[in-house]
């Protein structure tokens, strides 16, 4: 088979570009074991920068990759992903995005029967808002994450007694309430990896001491995780129920972050299937995984 594809990425992705992120060794990682794997199945993989002119022509299809910078340029992100879908498919289909793309795809999750966190929505992160979070889950620690965000974008950790942070800090709008769960800091996140349905690797993301936030900006650190046949058959639950809502059955990828909440049993933190990193480091098949399951897409 030979095919050309698209992967989308974001401009502060690239390291040698004007403020690039801190992390954007993730990027050279991640498509460096992607492109390799493509290349063993006859596959051609190209990095894009998204918001950039550039010929769409002679791609055979379009993956969204890092594109991390699209939070606040939602509706060009959108656009352009069904610009693109006019050429030629898009992984995954600018549907599933604009399904996953906001946090409310939670509420819809737990109603599927997906093991969820308790949860919160209101329009703003004002006063009131955070008054009755501390009211309902009577905690002393909450957080709040913006409806459209990732990375820990817009995201707070407050405490009760304490003053709001800075409104640049919080969500800029809609926002969902969670109880702070102790398991993250002490535990870590769990996050298992699949291609076209089929399981790839797993992992736990630990936040450096003293936070909570597990991204490798803000000091996580990761380590190989193999799961039980329970916990894996959870997260398959997960992915029927999002199939389910979606209509979208075998994902090209799809990433379940599972944590332990106040009840002991693992739950959904997030379904990642817009622009997931892959965690190339914990999973040395990642390449040929992915290529397996991009063929699949191809015919």
């Amino acid at each position: 088979m030979s095919a050309r594809i698209c992967f989308l990425t974001s401009a502060d992705m690239m390291k040698d570009r004007p403020g690039a992120r801190a992390d954007w060794f993730e990027f050279d990682l991640e498509f460096g074991a992607l492109k390799a794997g493509c290349a063993d199945a006859g596959i051609t993989l190209e990095a894009r920068v998204w918001d950039e002119d550039f010929d769409a022509s002679g791609f055979d299809g379009f993956m969204v990759g890092t594109v991390w910078d699209y939070p606040p340029k939602l509706a060009a992100f959108l656009q352009k992903l069904d610009a693109l879908a006019a050429r030629a498919p898009v992984w995954n289909p600018p549907s599933v995005v604009r399904w996953n793309i906001e946090k409310t795809y939670l509420r819809a999750m737990a109603e599927a029967g997906a093991p969820s966190i308790p949860t919160l929505w209101r329009a703003r992160a004002d006063a009131a808002a955070i008054a009755d979070g501390f009211a309902l889950f009577e905690t002393d620690r909450l957080v709040v994450k913006p409806l459209v965000g990732g990375g820990a974008w817009r995201q707070a950790l407050i405490r009760r007694g304490e003053a709001l942070p800075a409104p640049d800090a919080l969500p800029p709008g809609a926002c969902l309430i969670q109880p702070f769960l102790p398991s993250v800091p002490e535990e870590g996140e769990y996050s298992l990896l699949f291609f076209g349905g089929r399981f790839s690797h797993a992992l736990v993301k630990r936040p450096k001491d003293g936070d909570y936030r597990v991204q490798s900006l803000f000091g996580g650190r990761e380590a190989v995780w193999t799961p039980s046949d329970d916990e894996l058959a959870l997260a398959r639950q997960v992915l029927d129920a999002a199939g389910q809502i979606t209509g979208e059955a075998d994902l090209l990828y799809a990433r379940v972050d599972m944590v332990r909440g106040l009840d002991g049993q693992l739950a959904l933190m997030e379904l990642e299937v817009i622009e997931p990193y892959l965690y190339p480091e914990q999973g040395p098949e990642l390449g040929a995984a992915f290529a397996a399951a991009l063929k699949g897409k191809l015919g």
